[in-house]
């Protein structure tokens, strides 16, 4: 299973929906409950943050790719966590 990355602002309402929507598939899903999560507040960890391409939130890279920029739906979310249980390249 490879990272997910996910880049948020606190105060971001669709932030707030993408973890959600992954909290319930990892309900449905045990496995997605593996996959590490590493939440990164854009604010608070700035330099990092600069170090990656997006503009919008929540973002996500899994494996160093960005799979989703912006509004988050079930699919999209699936999408990445689905990424995220392939090996490595």
């Amino acid at each position: 299973m490879q990272e997910i990355l996910m880049f948020i602002l606190p105060d971001c309402p669709y932030c707030h929906e993408a973890k959600r929507l992954i909290d319930q598939l990892c309900r449905e899903n045990p496995e997605y409950s593996k996959i590490p999560l590493r939440v990164i507040d854009e604010r608070a960890q700035k330099e990092l943050a600069d170090r990656y391409d997006y503009y919008y939130v929540p973002t996500f890279y899994v494996g160093g790719q960005k799979l989703h920029e912006g509004v988050p739906d079930m699919e999209k979310v699936r999408r990445v966590l689905e990424a995220a249980c392939r090996p490595a390249l």
